[in-house]
This record gives structure tokens, C-alpha cells and sequence, in this order.
């Protein structure tokens, strides 16, 4: 019995040894390189016939709820990069502003790929250092606001006992929709109105450039509740987890 405590002890030292370094290292995944120079320069100015992008996403990139633009600022590179180049080909239709197909196909590919590496560099990698929409502010602006608690069971859980069953958001966008790179995007802290108006449009087929078809067939079988409570839960949803102090894609360990 002694002999069985003591290895155990042994163990579990050994685990709290080297869990901690492997929770603090980074996970690899493709991160990009650029001229950052050159990205900000058309971010904050634009380039040619091609307006600043600030001028739609804010000087910090995080979005305009009334605009409906979302929170770019630390997205990945690499959804960043794929979703302007699916507005230089058509792949992407703005069905918001209506100037993304034009501006994209406006810059060369090099600059495409400056402008999203860019953005994804204002970050100190903090998963909360961004705040997702004011839903009280949006509640008195006369927007239909979901509800949290019932976002939660949809983003962590899914529905899976209806006829028409919903996945969790967790399955493939990681917990609390913090992201899964290089496919899956941040959709936590992310603006309310983006969320709802994407989902909108993955369900009616306006926007088709997800991998597979995924988010379309994951809209199919939203409704309007499910879509309001799935964003309202996810803008102000945090990226770490209980019991634990870091997440995934921090920067500097």
C-alpha cells in the first residue's frame, strides 16, 4: 500500500511538473507573416481607390454594431486572409456594406495578405482584452436581443433532441467560440449584430463560403430565438475556461 501512495504522489508531481508547461506553450498553427508596415498603412488610409478600413471596422478594428461590421482586430490571419480573397473573387458577396467585393479585388494579393496580418497582430494575445456589443444599449435602440442563458446551452451543448437537431458551436469553434484555426474562427467577443446577420444569411444561402457547407447546414435548423440567444451569449462570452488561467492562443509563453 505504501508502495502504490508513493507512486502516486510521485505522479502526480510529475504531471503538475509538466502539465503547466505544456498548457503554457503555444499551439502550432499558422500565425502568417507580412508587411505590417504596409498592412496598417491601408488599414488606417486605404490605398488607392480603396478606402480605409477603419473607416467601416473603427481605428481598434472591433466592429460597428449600428454599421453591422464585425470585430477584425485579432482574428486570424488565415480566415482573414481566405475571407478577402473570397471577396476578390466573388466567392463572398457583401450583402452588408456592399464595398468588400470591390475594395478586395481593389488590392493585390500581397496587400490582401499585409492588411490580415495585420489585424491579426492587435492582440497581446489576452482572450478578454476586447468587450463583444452592450446588450442593453442595443435593447434600447430597438434591437430584438436574445437571451445568454439560453445562448449557452446552444454554443456549449448544441440541441440535439429536436427533429431537426443544432451541433453545439463548441464542436468545431472551440469553447466559447474562441476559435480553431486555420478553419475556424473567433466568433466569441464578436459583435451581436454581425453574428445575427451571418447566420441569417448561412441559413437563406446569401453566404456560401463555408468549408463543406457546414454553417449552412447548421442554420438550416436555427430559428430566429436560436440565432438572437446563440449571439447574445457569444459577444461577451470569455475564452478561458473554469480552473484555468490561460487559453489556447495566448502570446508570450
Amino acid at each position: 500500500m505504501k508502495r502504490l501512495v508513493t507512486a502516486i504522489s510521485v505522479a502526480a508531481f510529475v504531471v503538475g511538473a509538466v502539465v503547466p508547461s505544456l498548457v503554457m506553450s503555444s499551439p502550432q498553427y499558422p500565425k502568417g507573416s507580412g508587411d505590417v508596415a504596409n498592412g496598417k498603412s491601408i488599414y488606417e488610409n486605404g490605398k488607392g481607390s480603396v478606402p480605409a478600413c477603419s473607416s467601416c471596422h473603427g481605428q481598434d478594428g472591433t466592429g460597428d454594431d449600428a454599421l453591422g461590421t464585425p470585430r477584425i482586430a485579432g482574428q486570424f490571419w488565415v480566415f482573414l486572409r481566405k475571407q478577402l480573397e473570397d471577396y476578390a473573387t466573388d466567392k463572398r458577396l457583401d450583402t452588408t456594406m456592399f464595398v468588400m467585393n470591390d475594395n478586395a479585388k481593389g488590392l493585390s494579393a500581397q496587400d490582401r495578405n499585409d492588411v490580415s496580418f495585420y489585424l491579426s497582430t492587435l492582440t497581446t494575445g489576452k482572450a478578454d482584452e476586447y468587450k463583444g456589443s452592450d446588450l442593453n444599449a442595443l435593447k434600447e435602440q430597438g434591437v430584438e436581443v436574445g437571451l445568454t442563458h439560453k445562448g449557452k446551452t446552444l454554443v456549449e451543448y448544441g440541441q440535439g433532441n429536436r427533429a431537426k437537431p443544432v451541433p453545439s458551436c463548441r464542436a468545431c469553434h472551440g469553447y466559447n467560440g474562441r476559435g480553431a484555426p486555420p478553419i475556424y474562427p473567433q466568433i466569441g467577443l464578436q459583435k451581436y449584430v454581425y453574428l445575427v446577420n451571418q447566420l441569417k444569411k448561412w441559413r437563406d444561402g446569401s453566404r456560401t463560403n463555408d468549408p463543406q457547407s457546414q454553417m449552412q447546414k447548421v442554420a438550416k435548423n436555427m430559428t430566429d430565438e436560436d440565432i438572437n440567444n446563440a449571439a447574445a451569449y457569444l459577444t461577451n462570452a470569455s475564452a478561458y475556461s473554469l480552473g484555468n488561467i490561460m487559453q489556447p492562443y495566448e502570446r508570450g509563453y
